[in-house]
């Protein structure tokens, strides 16, 4: 052995039984965590949180992202020599699955990045021909026989089966709403003998799922009200939202409205004012920059949720809650006087 590397590695070794650097104060995002949880885990002012790391818009963290949590001390540094002597780790890397109703654009702004890069980085060439199923390379470099798109993955070379990633917060009863069908169809399809051993980044077949322009086709959708120009009819018993144009279907999620002691308000309204982001709070209730609010009749909206994941159930004070990305969607689909229908 050479005694020129000897040194070098005996820093290594000395630098293995240490605790990595500054890591009692900083917090690696998980999947489905937001920055309000993340405060509260830590008894953090959520402000102070969001400005020790220079965010803006409070609800645009990703998984994987570093945060400084403010008024926590780190362990006193190592010898610089140490740090020096240790070679950059390669980076491990990171994906997305993409889900139903998701464009390149709204995936590159959840993780910081440019749609361009985004594209570049997944070598897309027209970034409108992505679908519901498909893994990007968000960061990181793929190991040998690694993939940013695994083979046979394409739902429309084979509709029968996507693949769903479980979020923070989801059970297979709720993804199986999710999809329209029942979780034990799931449950067989992947292998699982307990149902309730999912956990958050595992990847699950979804069986017997058409998916066709981008949307998941709702089996019993309601027939249109208007037949013209662009409506919203948001149905209670399904915990639906749905988008036609002219009459024809062109959007479908799963949401979740307002819980018995605070219903969803029922008939017939109009789209009278839209904010990008906005504080709503309430009795035992404050959520900060809440996302892409389109408010209906007095303080009912259709709005983003980063709080929980139970979409398919109710949930809200009377709002209707929808996953962030579908709801930047309902956002830029809706004017002000669009017509929304809520029905039981």
């Amino acid at each position: 052995m050479s005694r020129r590397l000897l040194p070098l590695i005996l820093l290594l070794v000395m630098a293995s039984a240490s605790p990595m650097l500054a890591q009692d104060n900083v917090h690696v995002v998980q999947p489905g965590e937001n920055l309000f949880r993340i405060s509260l885990q830590y008894d953090v002012d959520i402000t102070a949180l969001a400005q020790a790391n220079g965010i803006t818009n409070t609800w645009q963290i990703y998984s994987g992202q570093r945060l400084v949590i403010p008024g926590v001390t780190p362990p006193a540094a190592e010898a610089p020599v140490v740090e020096e002597a240790l070679a950059a780790p390669t980076e491990e890397p990171s994906y997305h699955t993409i889900v139903v109703g998701q464009n390149l654009a709204q995936i590159a702004r959840l993780y910081g990045m440019s749609a361009e890069d985004l594209a570049e980085l997944n070598n897309i060439s027209n970034p409108n021909m992505i679908y519901a199923g498909q893994r990007l390379l968000i960061s990181g470099t793929p190991s040998a026989g690694d993939s940013a798109e695994p083979a046979e993955e394409n739902p429309l070379v084979n509709p029968n089966s996507i693949r769903h990633t479980v979020q923070r917060g989801e059970n297979l009863a709720g993804i199986g709403q999710q999809y329209g069908i029942s979780w034990l169809a799931i449950a067989q399809a992947n292998n699982i003998i307990d149902a309730n051993q999912i956990v958050a980044g595992q990847e699950l077949i979804i069986p017997n799922v058409l998916v066709a322009r981008g949307i998941l086709d709702a089996p019993a959708a309601p027939a249109p009200i208007h037949g013209v120009g662009r409506e919203v009819i948001v149905d209670l018993s399904d915990q639906r939202a749905y988008a036609y144009e002219n009459g024809i279907l062109v959007r479908n999620v799963i949401v979740s409205t307002g819980l018995p002691n605070t219903p969803t308000v029922r008939g017939d309204f109009t789209i009278q004012r839209k904010y990008a982001a906005q504080t709503m709070t309430g009795p035992g209730y404050y959520l900060p920059d809440v996302p892409y609010v389109a408010y209906f009749y007095a303080g009912y909206a259709l709005h983003g949720t980063y709080w929980h994941n139970n979409f398919g159930q109710p949930m809200s004070h009377g709002c209707v809650n929808l996953p962030t990305p579908e709801a930047e969607w309902f956002y830029n689909f809706v004017d002000i006087g669009t017509p929304i229908h809520v029905q039981s």
